[in-house]
């Protein structure tokens, strides 16, 4: 058993609504005071959505873009200037594989984290200054975790019915893990994720043309499943 040599003033837990942006800066400026600096951000906030884009509400869209992008690239700012500052930092955004393929029932998630990843990816460019500056973009795939309970559905007023069977989806300590390897390494980009969905990313890299084929014919079982009350995901695991 491990004895950690934590004090009490080594940890700071602050309240944050990433919706509410005026907070940020003063949240950042809570940190500074408490540890003096920031070495590590990692943004890792964000909603999942589970609903057909012909059904959802307009108002569903904007939620998910405020949250999971605006929200992120809010306090990234406030981080960022502190880091610069420091000529050093790492900047770690949990994006997702649905932010380098496409699926159905996830346009507006989809749309959030495409946007994440060409925001970071465009962001490491204008930092060519401030090489100890890491931008690091985590990929996970379907994780073992309370995300699906807490989707976006139609309408913001309405909560996911059946939450589904997660044994098939990665245990969260693993992806945790391999985050942590990826951090450690300066890995610009990384895909964690078991089969088969790491290797629809590759396709969707690599052979376009073939990811659309799969995914049309993998999405048809997904939205039947999904209008059938089945766990979405499980059809990508059979």
């Amino acid at each position: 058993l491990e004895i950690s040599s934590l004090s009490e003033n080594d940890i700071l837990v602050l309240r944050l609504d990433l919706t509410d942006r005026s907070t940020h800066e003063a949240a950042t400026n809570s940190v500074l005071k408490h540890f003096g600096k920031i070495d590590v951000l990692v943004n890792n906030g964000g909603r999942s959505q589970r609903s057909l884009f012909v059904d959802t509400n307009l108002d569903v869209y904007n939620a998910i873009i405020e949250l999971n992008y605006l929200g992120t690239i809010s306090l990234t700012k406030y981080v960022l200037n502190h880091m610069i500052q420091r000529k050093r930092g790492k900047i770690v955004t949990v994006s997702s594989v649905m932010g380098i393929m496409g699926a159905p029932l996830a346009t507006g998630y989809c749309a959030s984290k495409h946007a994440l990843q060409g925001f970071f990816n465009s962001l490491r460019t204008e930092l060519t200054d401030y090489p100890e500056i890491s931008i690091i973009q985590i990929c996970p795939g379907p994780v073992q975790s309370q995300i699906i309970q807490n989707v976006f559905t139609e309408n913001l007023a309405k909560s996911i019915q059946n939450t589904g069977d997660q044994s098939h989806k990665m245990p969260a300590d693993r992806c945790a893990r391999l985050t942590l390897v990826s951090v450690a390494n300066d890995v610009k980009e990384a895909w964690i994720s078991d089969h088969p969905y790491l290797a629809v990313c590759y396709l969707w890299q690599y052979a376009p043309t073939w990811a659309w084929w799969l995914m049309n014919r993998m999405g048809k079982r997904r939205i039947q499943n999904f209008k059938s009350g089945i766990d979405a995901d499980a059809s990508y695991s059979r």
